[in-house]
This record gives C-alpha cells, sequence and structure tokens, in this order.
C-alpha cells in the first residue's frame, strides 16, 4: 500500500472518529478540556476543526515542561520527581486536574517522549500515556510508538481521539 493511499484511509478515519466526537458533545451537551504534553497541541487543533467546537471545547493546555505541569496543572513535583513527567500517574493528575481547572465534563491528558532525545531505558522513544478523566473515572493507556517525531507524535493524537470517542 502507498503511503499516499494509507495517510488518505488515516485521515478519513480521523475524521469519522472527529465527527462522531463533535456529534456526542453536542448531544449530550458535554464538554472537554486537553491537557497535553509531547504532541504539542495537536489533539487541541484535530478538537476544534469542527465548527462549533467552541460549544464544547473550553482549555487547552500544552504543558511542556515540568514546571508548567507543575504550575499550570498543579501537579505536585514531589509527583514528578518519584514517577517522571511521563508515567500513569502524572498521565491521571493532568487529566483530572485540567478537568477540575476548567469545569468540564471531560479532561484528557498526553505526556510522552517523542523523541529524539529524552529517552532512557525503561522509557525509550515512543513511550506514551494518554488519560481520560469522565464521570469520575480514570481511563489511562500506555503506548509505544514507533517511528519518527511526527509519526509518533500523530499516532499519539489519533490514540487520544479513539480513547475519547470509545467512552463518551
Amino acid at each position: 500500500m502507498s503511503i499516499q493511499l494509507k495517510t488518505a484511509i488515516i485521515s478519513s478515519m480521523t475524521n469519522k472518529i472527529l465527527a462522531e466526537i463533535h456529534n456526542q458533545l453536542l448531544c449530550r451537551r458535554q464538554t472537554i478540556a486537553v491537557a497535553e504534553s509531547c504532541s504539542g497541541g495537536l489533539l487541541c487543533a484535530e478538537l476544534t476543526k469542527q465548527p462549533g467546537s467552541s460549544a464544547y471545547f473550553l482549555l487547552g493546555v500544552v504543558a511542556y515542561s515540568n514546571k508548567s505541569k507543575e504550575k499550570i496543572l498543579k501537579i505536585p513535583a514531589s509527583l514528578i520527581s518519584k514517577y517522571g513527567a511521563v508515567s500513569r500517574q502524572t498521565a491521571i493528575l493532568m487529566a483530572k486536574n485540567i478537568r477540575d481547572i476548567s469545569k468540564s465534563d471531560a479532561g484528557i491528558s498526553i505526556t510522552g517522549i517523542a523523541g529524539p532525545g529524552g529517552a532512557s531505558a525503561d522509557k525509550p522513544i515512543g513511550t506514551v500515556f494518554i488519560c481520560l478523566s469522565i464521570r469520575n473515572i480514570n481511563i489511562c493507556r500506555k503506548f509505544s510508538f514507533k517511528g519518527s517525531r511526527n509519526i509518533i507524535r500523530g499516532k499519539t493524537t489519533q490514540e487520544a481521539l479513539r480513547l475519547l470517542c470509545a467512552h463518551l
């Protein structure tokens, strides 16, 4: 399969997922807020593509540094020191705290290592945590993506959309 055809198929699937998320949030009159790190705002960009997204999209924060995670998202420095910025614990708090800060129905977070640097033996490039905080539950998934920085960021955004769509 050619790269162009594969890209077109992925784009088509992403658009269907986005349309479903858009419709579900509007029909249920629910709101969402996003806290992302390694994806650098890609999830926010996808969620705001549809006209009318302002009815449900309340807030998006790209908390790239540990300091911004601490100051803006209220992630304790001790938690980051103990588990790391790229961890299930940090992802859960990012999602819960963005939900609380924005007073939204759902909060979704992304934290990971897109590369080319920042990896370690236990957290190689492509390690990503995505967490959804909704209806007083937290659903957190760990991924191990392969590919370039841009491919990892794209796959991360697609998986975040899939997680959101599956649990609305």
